[in-house]
């Protein structure tokens, strides 16, 4: 079986991880994935794609919102439902994650999951804000043929569980490619201390960047016999969800996500041109209910100038560098469209 990083000796950073070391060690995180890896005609057409859903908690998210927030490192990206996370602050979905063509299918599934455990939605109440996530994956998987249907969405957000995720070459993370080699789902955690307080900061990535001379594997092994991929792909993306337990505001939260892009730089991205590099970030300390007669809302959050935002900051990048490389450390060489091969990389 395929290992993360850590499991090779290659530790990142200073802080420790979480028991699972992913984002399913922030207290009632899922994550749920459906895979589609089969011939989809006989002209070389190729389903090589997914969905992964991951939901902020066990409860309705739509009457129990999460504090929100997003930030776009390099804006070459198709999302749906940024806009009014950043104006609300909030969110109020499953974060949805599949390839460029499916986010139309995926948005109209996880709405259709809303509708049905929300019947209000649309009539007594307002409507309602879908996220969804995209990268490319069409080296691998013949995204002109649409295989991402509604029923898939709705499929992986009753497959999450708070289990270990699985990584790699799964879900959405299924035709996906990482400086050249197999990327898609990586994850890892750290735990934030101080005194006798913990808290949790959990990193899914959607990996699907880069180029093989980009990659600054010299910092991970002393020695690499690995040939460089003379896979050439464009500019490619990644998507970045962070999810915390901590009490921050979603001022605050742009502020620790926005760290992510450390860790993305750490690994040899330079945030290309035509890359889609978002993060989206989210904290299960606040559940803001959808309907209130209250005139005033109270909820707790960090002191800005406490030196435990520094160790938020760090968090936020380590987490997401090794979860970049777990990505790529338990990912399969996978074959899809026309015949196409991407290797798996080996540490």
């Amino acid at each position: 079986m395929p290992k993360k990083v850590r499991e090779m000796g290659i530790v990142i950073g200073t802080l420790s991880t979480g028991e699972k070391n992913c984002i399913t060690d922030v207290a009632g995180v899922r994550v749920g994935h459906v895979t589609l890896d089969e011939k989809m005609n006989q002209d070389g057409a190729y389903a090589c794609t997914g969905v992964t859903a991951i939901l902020p908690h066990e409860g309705n998210l739509f009457q129990q919102k999460v504090t929100a927030a997003s930030y776009v490192i390099n804006g070459y990206g198709k999302t749906t439902g940024l806009v009014q996370v950043n104006e609300l602050g909030v969110i109020e979905s499953p974060i949805m994650l599949t390839n460029t063509f499916g986010v139309p299918a995926v948005t109209q599934g996880t709405l259709q999951f809303m509708l049905d455990t929300n019947s209000e939605i649309g009539l007594s109440t307002g409507t309602i804000n879908i996220v969804v996530g995209e990268c490319n994956d069409s080296y691998l998987n013949s995204i002109r043929e649409c295989p991402i249907t509604p029923e898939h969405a709705l499929e992986a957000i009753r497959k999450a569980s708070t289990e270990t995720a699985e990584e790699g070459a799964v879900g959405a993370g299924k035709g996906m490619m990482c400086f050249g080699y197999k990327g898609g789902i990586g994850s890892s955690s750290r735990i934030v201390t101080h005194g006798s307080t913990n808290y949790m900061v959990g990193c899914m990535v959607l990996s699907n960047f880069g180029q093989s001379s980009d990659f600054l594997t010299h910092q991970y092994v002393a020695t690499s016999d690995q040939s460089e991929s003379i896979i050439s792909p464009t500019d490619g993306s990644i998507i970045i969800v962070l999810a915390t337990d901590a009490p921050l505001s979603n001022r605050q939260l742009t502020r620790v996500i926005k760290r992510c892009g450390i860790g993305l730089g750490r690994t040899g991205s330079h945030f290309s041109h035509g890359s889609g590099d978002i993060v989206i970030g989210f904290t299960t300390a606040h559940r803001i209910a959808h309907q209130s007669d209250e005139l005033v809302e109270t909820r707790t959050q960090l002191r800005e100038d406490h030196p435990i935002m520094n160790q938020f900051f760090a968090a936020a990048a380590e987490a997401t560098e090794e979860a970049i490389l777990n990505s790529l450390s338990q990912a399969q060489t996978t074959i899809g469209r026309n015949g196409h091969k991407v290797e798996a990389y080996e540490f």
